[in-house]
């Protein structure tokens, strides 16, 4: 549907600020899905979440920041690293090493009081999917998160780059019947990476990470709308 030369997804959508970092907010019908793009680099995510809630009800959010790394509160940090204190304190000392210790601590400090409101913002209610769209390069894969999660299903392993990573295990059963690749991390196990799919498994959220090689939209876009169809 085209309202004044924009579709009804481009009309319904404000760029927000979260946790200082700034957002495209997308609206589609009401839906208690959620869909999020957070690294600025993944332009194959963005296209992706953008075709595909062209016709998918929901609410998404697409970081307008071009590069992986973000500012906030006055230093660069991955976006992806920041929803825990741990997290965040990782990120900002490997990104900002001429800060000082007091720098760091205002920064963390002033995170914890954002870092509530945001997530408030951006999570699914209750019964709700969060879905996630990242790209990766040669040096990430399925092989890279086996270690660390609780079952693994894997139909294509010539294909080690495009798959999904579940927090529900519902969620992981129904992707596992189907032909992609899959791990599931319901127990947030290890270090406290400061990652949204760790936040969510330790509060019990349906979450799924969509992983796609850079350039693969169409790939992407074809793993998007089979997960959309087949969870409920």
């Amino acid at each position: 549907m085209m309202l004044g030369g924009l579709s009804a997804l481009q009309h319904n959508s404000e760029v927000v600020l979260l946790a200082g970092i700034e957002f495209r907010h997308l609206r589609r019908e009401s839906s208690t899905r959620r869909f999020l793009r957070i690294h600025g680099n993944e332009e194959t995510a963005h296209e992706a979440l953008l075709r595909t809630m062209d016709s998918q009800a929901g609410e998404g959010w697409s970081v307008t920041s071009k590069t992986r790394l973000v500012e906030v509160a006055g230093g660069r940090i991955d976006p992806n690293r920041l929803w825990s204190r741990p997290g965040a304190e990782k990120s900002y000392r490997a990104n900002n090493p001429a800060w000082s210790g007091a720098e760091l601590k205002k920064a963390l400090d002033w995170l914890d009081r954002e870092r509530p409101k945001a997530l408030e913002t951006i999570l699914p209610p209750a019964g709700g999917l969060m879905v996630a769209l990242h790209n990766n390069g040669p040096g990430y894969s399925v092989e890279t998160e086996r270690p660390i999660s609780q079952a693994v299903s894997l139909p294509r392993k010539a294909e080690p780059h495009e798959f999904f990573l579940a927090t529900a295990r519902s969620d992981y059963e129904i992707i596992a019947a189907g032909p992609y690749n899959v791990v599931l991390q319901s127990e947030a196990g290890g270090e406290d990476d400061g990652s949204l799919s760790r936040l969510c498994a330790r509060r019990g959220i349906r979450y799924v990470n969509l992983e796609v090689s850079h350039g693969k939209l169409e790939k992407q876009v074809e793993m998007l709308k089979w997960l959309l169809q087949a969870l409920p």
